[in-house]
Parts: structure tokens; C-alpha cells; sequence
């Protein structure tokens, strides 16, 4: 048996390669089927998503046709050149192949480190192959297995406790500022995607009140409706200040919308309470002057990167502890593995050597001239048991003890052929 992973990503290949290779709905569906039915392949699972495509399978013991097969059905099916899959694809075996879900699952080995909706998706696939049967043992082992990593990774790291998103950013820093956000007021001035993030992270720390402003006021009402918010024009922004502590700004516009003179009005009238102020728009849509003004906290885009990449070095400092923690559960997962195979192999064994002594002391026994007592016969018959114990007792040691470090496939194998116990099952 063998544990592959074949894969593509975005460390391997570009963009134009990996759209190719998409796989959703009806194509991931006819992957899964297309790979249980390929011969040699025991268990699939495909995992993809923007930034990977990766195929998780449980093979045969020869697995060189399997992996040919797969390349010539991508080439074929998603119309690759000659030579791009060679190029552009990693394949990892066994033990290898455990520790790089362990890592995907738990935000290892992702383009942002330690994101979490990594162990979202890995689950979304891991549903997909159930609901087709292409998972079985092993893999319903190996990917339960994975999810307990993460949550591991997660608890007992820092790899995911530092903001890596420019909006969740902004939000972590207002709390630095205001402490509790419940009582606080926000303004988002632009109705575009990070206007929508930074919303959901306020009302996820329970911020008080949201307003959405938007040259299109529709855009702004949708927004503002998604989280009990208040949808105004983009020129009453001005207006407003006074009410607002936290105002976030990710316009189209090519001008400032807010410039030092309308701030400092804002703040004599909210008596120079605090105010944070997150400019996130290329042009900025703040004047730069603001940051002379007393309590008033300005960060623009340039800003936020610096705290993005601290963060992320954080992060990656912590991926050694990580790393410590996936290759303490790969040795238990191959533990497990191998005692698939030591129990019933030691078992057989116990069972044939038991057979051959209970048959080779019948056939003694006939050949004597005279009947033998009860007694005289338990007496013969423990003799015989305590030799085939002895015999056994070296091999059955020797495979406990590669089984504690790991080395136990070889040697089942080389014990099934040597007593003649006929190949393992599943």
C-alpha cells in the first residue's frame, strides 16, 4: 500500500496553469469517479482550491502506473502542453505525503501563513469524497487525523494570532486605541469589498453602530443592511464626523474627501475625543495633514503593510513549533498504519505455527505402539507449545519493536513470504 499526494500550487505554478486545472461541482465530481477507477488507485480525495489542486490517493504497492495515468489524463483533459505537468506538478510519498496535509490543513503551507479557511475547504473536500465513496479506511483515519493537527497547530501555536488582512488589521488596531469597541461608531466611506471585510470584523467585536457611505447609494444600503448599519451619501461624510470614532476610507475617489480643516472642525465639536482614521485608498482619500492633529490616529495603506509584514514574521516564526507538532502526529499516524498490518500478520503467524504443531502431534501420536494417557498427552502437548513459543518469540519481538519505531512495513512483508501467510488483505 501507498499514500500519494500529486498536486499543483501556488508556489509551483502560475496562475494561467492553475485556472486550468480548476476543478468545482461537475469536474471535481467526474475527477473523483475517474480516479477510484483507475486501476491500481484504492481511495481518492481532490482537494481545490484558488491557490492549489491537490490529489490525495491510497494505491496499490506499485504506484508508477498509477501516477503515469494521471498525468496523461490531466494533459489530455485540461489541454496542458506536452511538458507542464512534468514542470509544473510535486508528488509526495507516504510519510511525506502526511505531513504536507497536516501542514495545508493547518495553514502551513498556504500564501498567507496561517489563514484559516485552509481547514474549511480541506473539509469541504474531504465531504465530497464521502458522499461519493471514494474515501475508505485509511483516508477517513488520515483526514479526520488532519483536522485534529490544525486545531493542534492553532491551540498550541501563535501561527494564526497576528492579522494578516489589511482590514482585520485596521480592526485590531482600533481595539489597541478604544479597548472595547461596543459603545464605539463607525463610518465606512466606499461600499467595496474591504469596506465589507473591516464590517464584518466590527460587528464580529460588537461595534455599536455602522454607517456606509457610497457615491452610489445603493451600493452603500446593500452593505448597511447585511449588518443593521445606516446608509448615507458620500457628501454627507463630513457631516457626520463628530458621532464617528472610526473612520475607514477605500473610495475611487481622485481627490481627498476629507482634508485637515473639516477633521479639526470634527474634533472641536466631539470635544478632542480620539479618533482612529484607516485610509486605505490608492490615491488616498485623506489629507496627509490630519496627522498633525492632536488625538487623531492616521494610518494609511503604507502603514497598515508595515504592521501586515511584523505580523506575518511572527507568524512564521512560529511555523518550527508547528512543524514540531506535524511530525509528532505523522509518527502516530504511521504507528497506526503499521499495526494494520502487525496484528493480523502476527496473528496469522501464531495461527499457521499452531496448526502445524497441532497436526505434526496428532500424526506422532498415531505412530505410537501403545495408547497415551491423558496426563502423558497434555504432558506432550505443552512440550510442543512451549518450542513453537520459543521459535515465534523472536520474530513476534522483533516486529513489536520496528513497529515502536516505524519500520514495520518491510519486515510483515518479509514475514508473510518467509512462513508462506500469503499477501495482506485491504
Amino acid at each position: 500500500m501507498e499514500i500519494l499526494c500529486i498536486g499543483v500550487n501556488h508556489e509551483t505554478a502560475p496562475v494561467a496553469v492553475r485556472e486550468r486545472l480548476a476543478l468545482t461541482g461537475k469536474s471535481l465530481q467526474e475527477t473523483l469517479g475517474w480516479l477510484k477507477g483507475l486501476e491500481g488507485v484504492r481511495e481518492a480525495l481532490v482537494l481545490a482550491t484558488c491557490n492549489r489542486v491537490e490529489l490525495y490517493l491510497v494505491t496499490e504497492n506499485e504506484s508508477g502506473q498509477v501516477v503515469s495515468g494521471i498525468r496523461d489524463h490531466f494533459a489530455e483533459r485540461f489541454g496542458l502542453a506536452e511538458n507542464d505537468w512534468d514542470r509544473f506538478h510535486y508528488q509526495h510519498d507516504y510519510h511525506e505525503a502526511i505531513a504536507h496535509l497536516f501542514r495545508v490543513t493547518s495553514g502551513m503551507d498556504s500564501m498567507v501563513v496561517g489563514e484559516p479557511q485552509i481547514t474549511g475547504q480541506v473539509k469541504e473536500a474531504y465531504r465530497q469524497a464521502v458522499h461519493q465513496k471514494t474515501v475508505g479506511t485509511i483516508l477517513n483515519r488520515l483526514f479526520h487525523r488532519c483536522f485534529h493537527v490544525s486545531k493542534r497547530v492553532r491551540t498550541e501555536t501563535e501561527l494564526a494570532a497576528r492579522a494578516v488582512s489589511v482590514s482585520y488589521v485596521a480592526v485590531e488596531l482600533a481595539k489597541k486605541i478604544f479597548g472595547d469597541l461596543r459603545n464605539r461608531q463607525a463610518l465606512l466611506a466606499g461600499a467595496g469589498e474591504m469596506a465589507e471585510l473591516a464590517a464584518r470584523h466590527l460587528a464580529s467585536h460588537g461595534i455599536a453602530r455602522i454607517l456606509v457611505a457610497s457615491r452610489t447609494l445603493e451600493n452603500a444600503k446593500r452593505l448597511a443592511a447585511s449588518f443593521q448599519g445606516e446608509a448615507i451619501p458620500l457628501d454627507s461624510v463630513p457631516a457626520s464626523l463628530p458621532q464617528i470614532d472610526i473612520l475607514l476610507c477605500s473610495t475611487a475617489a481622485p481627490d481627498y474627501i476629507l482634508r485637515a480643516e473639516q477633521i479639526r472642525e470634527a474634533m472641536r465639536m466631539r470635544r478632542h475625543k480620539p479618533v482612529f482614521i484607516i485610509d486605505i485608498a490608492v490615491p488616498r482619500n485623506i489629507d496627509p495633514a490630519v496627522n498633525t492633529i492632536e488625538n487623531v490616529y492616521l494610518y494609511d495603506i503604507d502603514d497598515l503593510q508595515g504592521v501586515l509584514q511584523a505580523n506575518l514574521e511572527e507568524r512564521r516564526k512560529e511555523l518550527k513549533r508547528a512543524e514540531a507538532i506535524v511530525q509528532e502526529e505523522v509518527r502516530t499516524f504511521l504507528a497506526w498504519i503499521n499495526g494494520l498490518d502487525l496484528v493480523p500478520t502476527i496473528v496469522s503467524l501464531r495461527e499457521r505455527a499452531e496448526r502445524i504443531r497441532a497436526a505434526e502431534m496428532e500424526k506422532a501420536l498415531s505412530l505410537l505402539q501403545t495408547p497415551v494417557s491423558a496426563k502423558d498427552r497434555k504432558t506432550i502437548e505443552a512440550m510442543s507449545q512451549a518450542i513453537v513459543n520459543k521459535i515465534l518469540h523472536d520474530p513476534v519481538s522483533t516486529l513489536k519493536q520496528a513497529d515502536e519505531k516505524g519500520d514495520t512495513p518491510g519486515l510483515v512483508e518479509a514475514v508473510r513470504k518467509l512462513f508462506s501467510l500469503g499477501p495482506q488483505k485491504g
